[in-house]
C-alpha cells in the first residue's frame, strides 16, 4: 500500500484528532481535516505544526515540516471529505454529537469509503445504529500523543465487514503502530478495561488509607511501568513463573474492588472543575508553571521512550534468534 495514493480525513480537532493527522501525514497520507468547531480552525494548523517540528528534531523523518503541512488542508466543508478512502471520526464522547457527524460525513463521501470512530468508551456495535452503512464502520482506539505511541486498537462492530478491519489493520503498520486486531466489540476494548480495573483498584487503595496518591504512582512507575513497554501482562507472567500467580490469584482476587459507582475523589475534582494540567486542578496540586512543564515532561517522555520501545518491537525474540541462525 501506497499511504501517499490513499487521502484520509479526520473530523474532530482537539488534542488527540491534531496528533492523529500528524501520525497520517508523517505516514504519508494527504488529510483533510474538518474542524466542527470554529475555534479549531485558529488552533489546529499551529498545533499539527508544533508537533511537525518537534517529530523533524527528533529524527521522526528527514523531510522538511512544511512538505507535510503541504498534504493538509483544514477547513469546516465536509465536501472536500469526498475523495478520502478512510474517515476518522475524533470529537466529543457524545451519541448525539457522533451521529450529526456520521450524517455528515456519509453525505459526501463514495459507498466503498471506510469510516472509523476514535471512541474510546462507547461500542462500535452501538455506534454502527447511527450510519447508513454499518458493514464499512471501524473503531480506531488511538492512544496519545498519536504520533509517537506504537498503540492501536481496531475494534470492529457486530456488523463490520471484517476483511474491511483487517485492511485497516494492515495499514496501520504504515503509521509506525503495532496493532490490535479486535474481532469482537466490547465496551472499553482491551486497554481501557485492563486499565480502568487498575484505576478502580488505585482508587480503592487510596480511599481507604492503605497509601497516597503518590504511593500508588510510584509503586505504579517503579513496576508495572518498569516491564510494561517490553511485555504485557501474559508474557510477564511467563517470565516470572506462572504458578506464583496462580498461587496468589486465589487468595487476592476476592479482596479486589467490584465497586461500581465512579469513586469520590475523583468525582470531587471534576465537580470543582479540575482538568489536570489543563487546568492545574487535579489529583496533585500544581502551580501553572508545574503544570505546563509537565505537559512539556511528557512530550520530552514519549519520545524518549518512543525509541526505547523501537529497539523492542514485538517479534525481536523472533528476529534475534533468525540473525543467530543466520550467523
Amino acid at each position: 500500500m501506497n499511504p501517499e495514493k490513499i487521502p484520509v480525513g479526520v473530523v474532530g480537532l482537539g488534542l488527540m484528532g491534531c496528533s492523529i493527522v500528524t501520525c497520517l501525514l508523517i505516514a504519508g497520507h494527504p488529510v483533510v481535516a474538518i474542524a466542527p468547531i470554529p475555534i479549531d480552525i485558529e488552533t489546529a494548523e499551529p498545533r499539527i505544526r508544533e508537533h511537525l517540528t518537534r517529530a523533524y528534531q527528533e529524527g521522526l523523518f528527514t523531510k522538511s515540516p512544511e512538505s507535510y503541512l503541504d498534504q493538509l488542508t483544514i477547513t469546516e466543508d465536509y465536501s472536500l471529505l469526498r475523495e478520502s478512502k478512510v474517515v476518522m471520526e475524533c470529537t466529543l464522547e457524545n451519541v448525539a454529537i457522533k451521529r450529526s457527524v456520521y450524517e455528515k460525513i456519509e453525505a459526501v463521501v463514495a459507498e466503498d469509503a471506510l469510516i472509523t470512530s476514535n471512541t474510546s468508551a462507547i461500542p462500535i456495535s452501538l455506534l454502527q445504529r447511527e450510519v447508513r452503512l454499518p458493514a464499512r464502520f471501524v473503531g480506531l482506539h488511538w492512544a496519545e500523543p498519536s504520533h509517537t505511541t506504537r498503540f492501536l486498537e481496531i475494534i470492529c462492530g457486530d456488523l463490520t465487514d471484517i476483511p474491511t478491519a483487517e485492511w485497516l489493520y494492515e495499514l496501520s503498520h504504515l503509521w509506525g503502530k503495532e496493532p490490535t486486531l479486535v474481532r469482537k466489540d466490547i465496551r472499553g476494548f482491551i486497554t481501557n478495561r485492563l486499565m480502568y480495573a487498575m484505576y478502580r483498584e488505585a482508587f480503592n487503595l487510596v480511599e481507604n488509607g492503605y497509601a497516597t496518591v503518590e504511593d500508588v504512582d510510584r509503586a505504579c512507575r517503579n513496576n508495572a511501568g518498569y516491564w510494561m513497554t517490553l511485555v504485557g501482562v501474559f508474557r510477564w507472567m511467563d517470565l516470572t513463573g506462572v504458578p506464583a500467580y496462580h498461587t496468589v490469584m486465589k487468595d487476592l482476587f476476592p479482596t479486589l474492588s467490584n465497586q461500581t459507582e465512579v469513586p469520590k475523589l475523583i468525582d470531587d475534582i471534576v465537580q470543582a472543575g479540575g482538568k489536570g494540567v489543563l487546568n492545574a486542578q487535579g489529583f496533585y496540586d500544581y502551580t501553572p508553571e508545574e503544570a505546563k512543564l509537565w505537559k512539556e515532561t511528557y512530550e520530552e517522555f514519549s519520545y524518549d521512550i518512543r525509541r526505547l520501545a523501537l529497539k523492542y518491537p514485538a517479534d525481536v525474540v523472533k528476529k534475534k534468534l533468525a540473525r543467530d541462525a543466520d550467523d
